[in-house]
């Protein structure tokens, strides 16, 4: 079964925050998010970028059309245009992001991911999540120090392991996962201004138990501010269709990725006036140079006497 995608995205900046660091995108054949990383520069630069080339990208080359390779390499370009971006304006360097995304095959879906956004998938009633965290709160888990049930709002959760910035290193950290697809799929995928105020179970009773992709969204939207979140809060649900019942081609955004061209809300710090040069003080009168004395004129040097002539000798 070739399988499409019916979805619903919602992102808003919040009561707490003056802007907004996520993007989403959503279309026939695939859903995303992005998620600026708190504490850089432009995050919501780096989170439209990266939409922006992925959206542009699938818009030449259907998401079907791609195998692995490709959807790195469309991935990989996004990651370099984050480094065009830092090295055009200094005041960018440091921007990251997360991506999430669920991308259609031919055969399936593919998950792309890096960060701490996530991607969760209900099938048959039951819910769980298929994205890995890359953060320190995860590797704690993974290595046993940490019990999974306090990991939800555990105070050092916003530290972040792997994202895109623009290096090399980045794109060869994401994870591609393949999955099977069914039609009745359902998929989430959210920033953590979701995750870190409602919990898990919490996010996948909502899943199973809204009527579609629109309810399922406000629903979790709608949860995430009854408990004050702090941060954006991005939702894309999505329900694996047959083709015929998909979205359109043209793809929709939300967030950071609404606005192409804004500057990057950097706090500036104006140059202070200079202070005005005290006057030169006018330089005093030269006294004149007294004028020369005349020279007196020499005196006339005397006639010489005339030399007498000399007398004739006698011999």
């Amino acid at each position: 079964m070739r399988p499409a995608l019916h979805s619903a995205l919602l992102s808003i900046t919040g009561p707490h925050r003056t802007s907004n660091q996520d993007a989403a995108a959503a279309a026939r054949d695939f859903a995303l998010v992005a998620d600026g990383v708190g504490g850089h520069a432009g995050g919501d630069v780096a989170s439209r970028v990266v939409t922006r080339v992925l959206v542009d990208g699938l818009a030449g080359t259907a998401a079907v059309d791609l195998d692995e390779t490709g959807l790195r390499a469309l991935l990989r370009t996004a990651n370099d245009a984050l480094a065009g971006e830092s090295g055009r304006d200094p005041r960018l360097i440091g921007l990251a992001t997360t991506v999430t995304g669920v991308f259609c095959a031919q055969d399936g879906v593919r998950v792309a991911h890096i960060g701490d956004s996530r991607a969760y998938l209900v099938r048959g009633g039951i819910g769980s999540r298929i994205s890995h965290d890359d953060s320190y709160v995860q590797l704690l888990v993974d290595t046993g120090v940490l019990d999974p049930a306090e990991a939800w709002q555990h105070p050092q959760s916003n530290l972040l392991t792997q994202v895109l910035a623009g290096t090399s290193e980045d794109a060869a950290q994401l994870q591609v996962i393949h999955q099977h697809a069914a039609l009745g799929d359902r998929w989430l995928l959210c920033t953590d201004g979701l995750t870190d105020y409602v919990d898990e179970p919490s996010v996948l009773e909502v899943l199973v138990d809204a009527a579609d992709p629109d309810e399922a969204a406000e629903r979790l939207l709608a949860a995430a501010l009854a408990r004050d979140a702090h941060d954006n809060v991005t939702v894309v649900v999505s329900d694996v269709v047959a083709l015929e019942d998909a979205d359109p081609v043209e793809p929709r955004l939300a967030g950071s990725a609404l606005d192409r061209g804004a500057e990057p809300e950097l706090a500036t710090q104006p140059m202070p006036e200079a202070e005005p040069l005290p006057e030169a003080e006018p330089l005093p009168d030269e006294e004149p140079v007294p004028e020369a004395e005349p020279v007196p004129e020499a005196e006339p040097v005397p006639d010489e006497e005339p030399v007498p002539e000399a007398e004739p000798s006698t011999d």
